[in-house]
């Protein structure tokens, strides 16, 4: 049985990669972080774009460099998201691939000083350690088109599956929303948003379980 006060709140921290305010993707963050907060819990939006985030690592940031140091904004990121439960990461599919500053993150504040040895051996005990990861994406063609090309499979697997071995994660899930193009018609956002909802409420109950088990 845990010991932890009834006052504990879960954290959720939602990482937002899309350019534009107005994205269905800005939505879907949005949904998570009202959904995880009606359940009591505490939800915060990283949001890359909006925050100018630069995604390209520098030499001294490398693991193993012999002027190893953290720059001040990537400090600044891990205070932000210190002490969370649960990664969300929001992004469009782009030819194939994340939009290059959410790599960027994953590389610089989630990769912050962990080593090759760390990644093989699964020993991390960086910032990630024992999280919850949850990836939700969009894209403009189907996911039945995207499951032809195993695409949605590749993704779990290099942005799902691998970052919980590299981090020492414990769970992954993913929610993927297909056919999102300019001028979505105001039903089929809603249906999905709903999901996100669901999808929300889920993780929040899992992640009180969780805890309760400890």
């Amino acid at each position: 049985m845990s010991n932890q006060p009834c006052s504990y709140r879960p954290r959720h921290v939602v990482v937002l990669a899309h350019p534009s305010p107005d994205s269905f993707n800005g939505l879907v963050a949005d949904a998570y972080c009202d959904a995880v907060r009606h359940c009591g819990q505490e939800a915060i939006v990283r949001d890359l774009y909006a925050l100018g985030f630069d995604p390209v690592l520098k030499e001294h940031e490398r693991p193993g460099s012999s002027s190893f140091s953290l720059s001040e904004d990537v400090l600044a990121e891990q205070d932000a998201i210190r002490g969370s439960d649960v990664f969300v990461m929001v992004y469009p599919i782009w030819f194939g691939l994340p939009p290059a500053i959410l790599k960027g993150y994953i590389d610089r504040v989630l990769g912050a000083g962990i080593t090759v040895e760390e990644v093989r051996n699964r020993t991390s005990v960086g910032l990630m350690k024992n999280h919850r990861l949850v990836s939700i994406t969009s894209s403009g063609a189907s996911k039945s088109w995207l499951n032809d090309q195993d695409q949605l499979e590749s993704l779990r697997n290099v942005l799902g599956r691998y970052l919980c071995h590299a981090f020492s994660m414990t769970y992954y899930e993913d929610l993927h929303f297909g056919e999102v193009v300019q001028g979505l018609e105001q039903k089929f956002i809603d249906q999905n948003l709903a999901l996100v909802d669901k999808r929300a409420r889920g993780i929040c109950a899992a992640v009180l379980a969780d805890r309760a088990k400890r």
